[in-house]
């Protein structure tokens, strides 16, 4: 099932508008390019409407905001949501900020989304308009755990039924849900953590396999999130004496153009509720 959603990207290429962050928009074109996308990055205000109406789908990520960037994800987000494109949120740091969280709130409430993937500390402080997180991870009080697993499904379903689009929380334990089934994901490794930016890559990525399956979007950002977290035991399982988190970076990026269908339904760990 989930070899099958990446085969779609692969197959049909799928042109992604990204307005990401500044840190990690070089490591989001890659990882596009890597599972088969094509990406395109733009956040000027008078650029992107015609950028939006030329792509398939639109990631938008709040991780270094500021008047012009969030006057182009508004306007994006309108266009995509005129053309009836698949727009994915990815709230980096609501909680943090009063800035960072205004701004998610507003574009939950504005422009109508596919997608909301982040992790639980961010998704709480969206659920209930304020909170904190730790910069940008999430707080360890919030961690999604075996102990906490039954509440933290509920919570997610009820943020996704609330919200009329997909939820999902990425941490230790990822969570997807579009209200009704929940995916629960194991795949992954701490040392993702390490690197600045993996999340950003996937919400990159989420949006090139929602874009490719738009009949069955809930089972393609799921797959997203397994190919992901394979990504990064294979990359880890490659790594070598003297590698660090700059060459575990690059190996997950190459685990995931290296992957093939059989790859990923072979090591997806996932359970349904």
């Amino acid at each position: 099932m989930f070899g099958a959603c990446m085969e779609n990207v692969r197959k049909s290429v799928p042109l992604v508008h990204n307005i990401t962050n500044y840190v990690t928009v070089n490591d989001v074109a890659n990882v596009l390019l890597a599972c088969g996308a094509s990406p395109i990055m733009s956040d000027e205000p008078g650029d992107v409407g015609d950028i939006t109406a030329i792509c398939g789908g639109l990631n938008i990520n709040i991780g270094t905001l500021n008047e012009r960037t969030i006057e182009g994800m508004f306007a994006a987000g309108r266009k995509a949501n005129e053309l009836s494109h698949p727009v994915l949120l990815d709230p980096v740091g609501a909680g943090a900020s009063a800035l960072r969280t205004d701004t998610a709130i507003r574009l939950m409430e504005e422009i109508k989304l596919t997608v909301i993937r982040g992790n639980i500390s961010e998704i709480k402080t969206l659920s209930l308009g304020s909170g904190t997180t730790k910069g940008v991870d999430a707080d360890v009080a919030d961690a999604v755990t075996e102990e906490n697993l039954s509440e933290a499904v509920a919570f997610v379903k009820d943020f996704a039924k609330k919200c009329g689009c997909i939820a999902a929380v990425t941490g230790a334990i990822d969570l997807i849900s579009d209200g009704e089934r929940c995916f629960i994901i194991r795949n992954g490794r701490p040392e993702m953590g390490r690197i600045t930016g993996t999340g950003c890559q996937l919400s990159g990525m989420m949006t090139a396999f929602i874009t490719a399956n738009p009949e069955n979007r809930l089972e393609a950002a799921a797959a997203a999130v397994c190919a992901m977290g394979l990504a990064g035991e294979i990359g880890w399982s490659r790594m070598a004496e003297g590698d660090g988190n700059a060459t575990y970076r690059n190996r997950i990026i190459d685990a995931v153009y290296h992957m093939d269908a059989e790859t990923l339904d072979k090591g997806a760990r996932y359970e349904v509720r």
